[in-house]
């Protein structure tokens, strides 16, 4: 049984607003790969400022644990 000329019409809108220049899908795609891209340099930036202040707070610390005392008898 062959497609009527109606189903024709159908699949053809639907393709040309699928894959036209400027159709819907296309923008929606656009903007979802411009959404992951800001996703993944916002968990980049997280990365390296938790690593800077890791960096900080290593560098702010200090030893303060006292040293063993060193045995008094000497050979």
């Amino acid at each position: 049984m062959a497609p009527s000329w109606m189903q024709l019409l159908i699949v053809l809108i639907v393709a040309l607003l699928l894959f036209g220049g400027r159709g819907r899908i296309s923008s929606i795609m656009g903007d979802m790969a411009k959404g992951v891209r800001s996703f993944r340099k916002g968990l980049n930036d997280e990365d390296e400022d938790e690593q800077k202040k890791k960096e900080l707070d290593d560098e702010k610390m200090v030893n303060v644990t006292p040293e063993k005392e060193k045995s008094k008898t000497s050979s």
